[in-house]
């Protein structure tokens, strides 16, 4: 028979690697393999053996279904499959298509550096949306603990092993403290404490540097004083240093349970990772302790307010009570009008200081026992100006000066300071004006005796649109007949906060 292969000159160039000539049996009937191919040991030679039993089994059932196939349509057909030769895989493509008198020609080449620079590059590109997952977790001021649990999620993803662990520093006690893990058939690390220099973590944070440990069966150190450890069976360890503005924020460690042969890639992402995940944590910290300054100074911005209108309520009793009355009201009637928890705060500041002008007015006008003189009215009626004067010089208050300001203003235009008219008053101002009036109506002055209930509401719907808002009114009263409004109500009861 003449050799078929030799018919191929051309074709043996471009496919070096393996070609076959088969029967429509698949039995062998010629074959040339590369070098890389002829290290590969086909059981029991290969002329004269069918394809299917000189490949591994799954290889085999690949070929076969390959043969069915071209032999039913006449077509030719394309296959991949994988080879283990000398202790590593490789990938080959492989081709299927009729040959001369009823045979079939079988070429393959290498593919694995190909396959092998796909598969860097779904890695590469997986990494890098993890690292854009982190940046993301950087710029939205992420919760630590939840990215903490986003990072061992990620590392143990990303980097193919069982077990990730992160130990934090801190800065009071200067120990190493279990912050997160995942992986851990136990909890062996949840209540890891150690000092700088103590163990793996601590030798890491010390030495600012990776250290491996690839294979803990023989050297278990620290670990041998925790007795659930061996059960973990872990073989591999790594510990990064988790470092960031030149300090040791804590310590990234990696367990798994075989054997690891980490490329320079997989080393490479390792430290990029663990550098990454150090700023992200840095992040979160810096943005935990300005969360925790903030409430810190806003407690001490509403300690100041307090103080402000506590030195108006040493000269009036009655005044303190009203405030406290007024401003709960007015904080849970703006939120039914849908204002946000920002705005709510400035509105409850400005109600509570939005008498805090009086402290300037004298005595005789401010507990004068009758009505006020033309005179005096003009006095009386600064003081909306003098808050103005008092508070505008503190910037955290601008926002809260609109009621102090303008709570005395009137729908139609007669109120004062500025006689503005309609929804020329601040929103703010014309939500106030309806508790201070009604609470002043239900209380007693030393002038007249308190309004019933009934008659105070009658007051507040007939000067809707004069006075008041006529949009806000009838809000208002559904309010006041909800609540117990009245000048028993006390400062544990408003607990207004």
């Amino acid at each position: 028979m003449n050799n078929p292969l030799q018919q191929l000159g051309t074709v043996f160039q471009a496919f070096t690697d393996l070609i076959f000539v088969l029967d429509p049996d698949g039995l062998i009937l010629d074959y040339k393999s590369s070098d890389l191919l002829l290290s590969y040991t086909f059981p029991g030679g290969t002329l004269n053996q069918k394809i299917q039993d000189v490949f591994p089994a799954d290889v085999a059932g690949k070929l076969e279904h390959a043969l069915r196939t071209v032999q039913q349509t006449g077509n030719a057909t394309s296959l991949e499959y994988a080879l283990s030769i000398s202790d590593r895989k490789y990938w080959f493509e492989a081709r299927l298509v009729p040959f001369e008198q009823s045979q079939f020609l079988l070429t393959a080449r290498d593919i694995t550096k190909c396959r092998e620079t796909e598969s860097r590059m779904t890695r590469q590109m997986e990494q890098l949306a993890a690292l854009r997952s982190i940046d993301l977790a950087i710029a939205s001021g992420l919760d630590l603990n939840l990215l903490l649990s986003m990072l061992v999620d990620r590392v143990t993803a990303l980097m193919h092993v069982d077990a990730v662990a992160i130990l934090l520093l801190n800065p009071k006690t200067n120990l190493l403290e279990f912050a997160s893990g995942k992986g851990f058939h136990s909890n062996i690390l949840q209540y890891t404490r150690l000092k700088l220099g103590e163990g793996c973590a601590g030798r890491v944070a010390v030495e600012r540097k990776m250290l491996n440990i690839p294979d803990l069966r023989k050297n278990m150190m620290e670990f041998e004083r925790s007795p659930l450890f061996p059960k973990e069976d872990f073989i591999v360890y790594y510990g990064m240093p988790l470092m960031a503005k030149g300090r040791v924020l804590g310590v990234l460690e990696i367990f798994h349970r075989s054997p690891l042969d980490p490329d320079v890639d997989w080393l490479s992402f390792l430290g990029i990772m663990s550098g990454q995940a150090a700023i992200a944590i840095d992040s979160a910290m810096m943005f935990n302790d300005l969360q925790k300054s903030n409430i810190e100074l806003s407690l001490a911005y509403d300690a100041t307010i307090e103080g402000l209108s506590h030195a108006l309520d040493l000269r009036d009793k009655e005044t303190k009570e009203h405030t406290l009355r007024v401003t709960n009201i007015t904080v849970k009637l703006a939120a039914r009008f849908g204002l946000s928890e920002s705005d709510l705060v400035h509105v409850r500041r400005g109600a509570i200081l939005h008498d805090i002008g009086k402290v300037a007015l004298p005595d005789k006008i401010l507990f004068k026992p009758g009505p006020l003189l033309e005179e005096e009215w003009k006095v009386m009626r600064r003081h909306p100006e003098i808050a103005v004067e008092l508070l505008s010089p503190v910037a955290y208050l601008a926002p809260a000066l609109k009621i102090p300001h303008w709570h005395h203003e009137k729908w139609d235009g007669s109120g004062y300071p500025d006689g503005l008219q309609g929804e020329q008053i601040p929103f703010p101002a014309r939500l106030f004006a309806l508790p201070d009036v009604y609470d002043a109506l239900i209380s007693n002055r030393p002038y007249r005796s308190a309004w019933s209930k009934r008659d105070a509401v009658r007051y507040i719907e007939s000067q809707a649109g004069i006075h008041f808002d006529p949009k806000i009114v009838p809000e208002f009263l559904r309010l006041v007949n909800e609540t117990a409004f009245s000048t028993e109500t006390n400062s544990r009861i408003m607990g207004v906060s």
